[in-house]
């Protein structure tokens, strides 16, 4: 059973994280010495990167879907390669759905090679920032405004794959939320040629549950950001029901929790990515709410990666 990402990589000051730092460290001189000895591979496609430095929960899935359907309309031929893991179903279907051109493969090489082979002319990563063996083109970085870099520390002490130095590499960063001035500084003053973007989900379907009492269920990185989203849009959660990421529902686990909801007359509702793990079980009393992300000045910004593609 995968375990829930720990509470103190968000707060600052943690006796845990102090306790974890040295081997923090060590993560960090493994990082350096795959910078150094890695070199990057060019292949004959343009690729861009679509990446994180906070672990999960950033919205890379949704962003690479949302790129490669405005590349499509721009008279491209983008493909999205994700690399194969068994556990991430629910994203392949979740792309499936809403954008039918996907690679999968355990070696992201790999699936760059099958994408040339199938003449598409774009490759979306949908991450890899810090796989080193791959030139990017183009790599946008992905933050959510609730957490953004947690504590600021690499794993295991927090939440960071990498130091945020490793902006240095990046062309673009999406920030998911509300505008963040002395983020934004932060970011410049490590590389003054990111252009920075902001961004937004919008429910499409949140009319049906106002006015009802919901039972919200995530398995996500951040569950916390749906149970704000559903918030924000004045839902009346009851209850939550939060669980890791690319979490494996039991149909008895979900049968529990929906017979308990119909007791006090409450409707369950989970996120569109979780939904897509556990239709199979066919449980007519589960629903989800569906999104679409928003990019403030989308025009800007797919004219910048048009114009570095």
């Amino acid at each position: 059973m995968k375990l829930n990402k720990p509470k103190f990589w968000d707060r600052e000051k943690s006796l845990f994280s102090k306790f974890l730092l040295p081997l923090s460290f060590i993560t960090q001189i493994i990082i350096w010495i795959k910078d150094k000895v890695i070199k990057p591979h060019s292949f004959n496609i343009t690729i861009i990167c679509i990446g994180n430095i906070y672990i999960g929960g950033t919205g890379k899935t949704p962003l690479s879907i949302f790129i490669a359907n405005e590349l499509k309309k721009n008279k491209k031929n983008p493909v999205i390669i994700k690399k194969f893991y068994k556990l991430h179903k629910d994203e392949h279907e979740l792309i499936q759905n809403e954008y039918k051109n996907l690679i999968l493969n355990k070696s992201r090489s790999q699936a760059i090679n099958e994408a040339i082979e199938r003449k598409f002319n774009v490759a979306i990563l949908d991450d890899g920032f810090q796989d080193n063996a791959i030139f990017k083109n183009l790599s946008i970085i992905c933050f959510n405004q609730k957490q953004l870099i947690g504590n600021g520390l690499v794993i295991p002490a927090g939440p960071l794959r990498e130091n945020l130095s490793s902006l240095k590499k990046a062309n673009i960063v999406i920030i998911n939320g509300k505008r963040n001035e002395q983020f934004e500084n932060k970011v410049l003053d490590l590389n003054k040629s990111l252009s920075i973007f902001y961004s937004n989900y919008k429910p499409l379907n949140i009319d049906r549950f106002l006015g009802k009492k919901i039972v919200a269920i995530a398995g996500i990185g951040n569950p916390t950001n749906f149970f704000n989203l559903l918030e924000d849009f004045k839902v009346n959660v009851v209850e939550k029901h939060e669980f890791p990421d690319h979490y494996e529902f039991s149909k008895s686990e979900l049968t529990s929790i929906m017979e308990n909801a119909k007791k006090n007359d409450y409707r369950i509702l989970m996120t569109e990515k979780d939904y897509f793990r556990v239709k199979k079980f066919k449980l007519e009393d589960l629903d989800y709410l569906k999104v679409v992300l928003n990019i403030n000045e989308k025009e800007k910004l797919i004219k910048k990666i048009l114009e570095n593609i």
